[in-house]
């Protein structure tokens, strides 16, 4: 049975990728020409068109290698962290070439062109300015029925921390996936972005036992397990041995490992040990169908590898711990932490963010569970200082009703993540997906929308709950950290327009 046939939606809207990419046709000339635009700004302008410029360059990117490129956005990090701290933060070596120029599209350069409008009033230097204009533009839109019968909304001036609007800020509501925002920015918070999830194979003192050891990596492939195998065999061989019992350890995570929402195609059981999310199909993101069992079928699938290496494990894999004395003879592991953030972000993916909440709770030295889990993200998030009256964060995907959090809180962790003074949180933002570009806003902003490029957001859909937080470059040049949530929708596809619309007018009102 589906989610949403079960109450709950899928995951949210699948990723479309267009049949033709229209990113790659500009030339550095073109790149330059933005260059030039952006040297007649000040620095605050600078600084926020620099960055906004740099996440809409990044479409291309996204579009031609995925939505991650070895742990961050190159075109992202080039663009805003070359001149200011808000733009993001190199966490990888540059190739020895360097990253080749970022593909870029007229639609989007023509938009923040526009954005950046500096004969547009500053309603700043007038009392109650910023505040009255976003009531005027933003108070109508909050009235669309399409937002059914609660909705809150809260938008921040990055640069200053300034909360510039806010309806309902301090109020306790269901945010769907973007509750995966505080999941991400306690991750990073907690253990940084470098940090890589390692998964191991341990053997016995004689070389006759190995245990596969799963360190929560739901991105393993099998790829990476033939690399094990391999080296496995390798080390094996090299001793003269060529027959092993083989027993793998998933004791790294515990409690339940079905998420409340049951079985359900947008989560496999949480597991220490699995491949490819336990996707069953060729897919890389959205709803699929998940293996009951997959430390197991990984553990299967390992033998099957060691055989093709020569060594026979004989017996079919069994659960168990390493041997005493134990030793590690092969290891491998995950893309950087900023590296599965994007992922999670640009895609909603639930399977990474529970593990981002395990890994979490171990960091914080929390059982591995969604308890744990709970208790680690929220303590880590407190940290920050940020509003947490009335937040439940009962899981990290965001598929859980339970989770309650304010406008407020998923505002301010945008802004901190904007912070210069928070560089490791930079992936936050960086993972965001494109409006009309990349991610599940792929399909939304599209066609003349004054919002394509500009805003950067995470999307949120259950049953009768629709959520939209992230941030925008205004006329004046500004980056707006924004959330807007709504419950008792009964039309997602009109929940989400009017939500799109609520974006939109902070990238077009005058301030």
């Amino acid at each position: 049975m589906c989610a949403r046939e079960r109450g709950w939606s899928t995951v949210d809207e699948p990723v479309k990728r267009p049949s033709v990419n229209p990113l790659y046709k500009l030339s550095r000339r073109t790149l330059g020409a933005a260059v030039i635009r952006l040297k007649g700004l000040n620095d605050r302008q600078f600084t926020a068109v620099s960055a906004g410029l740099g996440l809409a360059l990044a479409a291309g990117a996204v579009l031609a290698a995925g939505p991650w490129d070895s742990g961050q956005r190159k075109a992202e990090i080039d663009w805003a962290a070359a001149r200011n701290r808000t733009g993001g933060a190199h966490h990888e070596p540059a190739a020895p070439s360097g990253p080749a120029p970022a593909p870029s599209a007229p639609a989007v350069l023509a938009a923040l062109s526009a954005a950046v409008d500096n004969a547009a009033p500053d309603a700043r230097t007038t009392p109650n300015g910023a505040a009255a204009a976003l009531r005027a533009a933003l108070g109508p839109l909050l009235k669309d029925s399409a937002l059914g019968d609660r909705r809150a909304a809260v938008v921040i001036d990055t640069a200053t921390g300034e909360r510039l609007y806010g309806q309902g800020a301090g109020t306790p509501m269901t945010p769907a996936s973007t509750v995966k925002i505080a999941t991400a920015v306690a991750a990073l918070g907690a253990l940084g972005p470098d940090h890589r999830i390692a998964t191991e194979v341990r053997a016995s003192a004689d070389l006759r036992s190995i245990t596969l050891v799963g360190g929560g990596d739901p991105t393993l492939d099998k790829a990476a397990l033939r690399r094990l195998a391999t080296d496995t065999a390798r080390s094996l061989k090299d001793r003269g041995v060529g027959k092993a019992r083989l027993t793998y350890d998933t004791s790294r995570y515990s409690g339940p490992a079905r998420h409340p929402i049951g079985p359900n195609e947008n989560i496999a059981p949480v597991s220490a040990l699995m491949t490819d999310e336990g996707r069953l199909d060729n897919s890389a993101s959205g709803p699929a169908p998940r293996s009951d069992d997959p430390a197991g079928d990984t553990a299967r699938t390992f033998a099957k590898l060691l055989h093709d290496a020569g060594i026979d494990t004989a017996a079919k894999p069994k659960p168990g711990r390493p041997a005493a004395g134990s030793r590690k003879v092969a290891e491998h592991r995950s893309v950087p932490l900023s590296a599965l953030v994007e992922r999670a972000l640009t895609n909603s993916d639930n399977d990474i963010a529970e593990a981002l909440a395990r890994q979490t709770a171990l960091a914080a030295g929390e059982p591995a569970d969604f308890a744990g889990g709970r208790r680690a993200v929220t303590a880590q998030l407190k940290k920050l200082g940020l509003p947490l009256k009335g937040a439940d964060l009962a899981d990290g995907s965001g598929l859980n009703r339970k989770d309650k959090v304010t406008a407020g809180l998923l505002a301010g962790l945008l802004a901190r993540a904007a912070d210069p003074d928070h560089p490791e949180l930079r992936p936050v933002l960086t993972g965001l997906p494109v409006a009309g570009f990349s991610g599940t806003l792929s399909d939304r902003f599209t066609g003349k929308s004054a919002g394509t490029g500009l805003i950067r957001a995470k999307t949120g859909t259950l049953t009768g709950v629709n959520t939209l937080a992230g941030t925008v470059v205004d006329r004046q040049g500004r980056l707006l950290a924004f959330a807007f949530l709504a419950s008792g929708t009964t039309s997602p596809s009109e929940a989400q327009s009017a939500l799109d619309a609520l974006a939109t007018a902070l990238s077009t009102v005058p301030r």
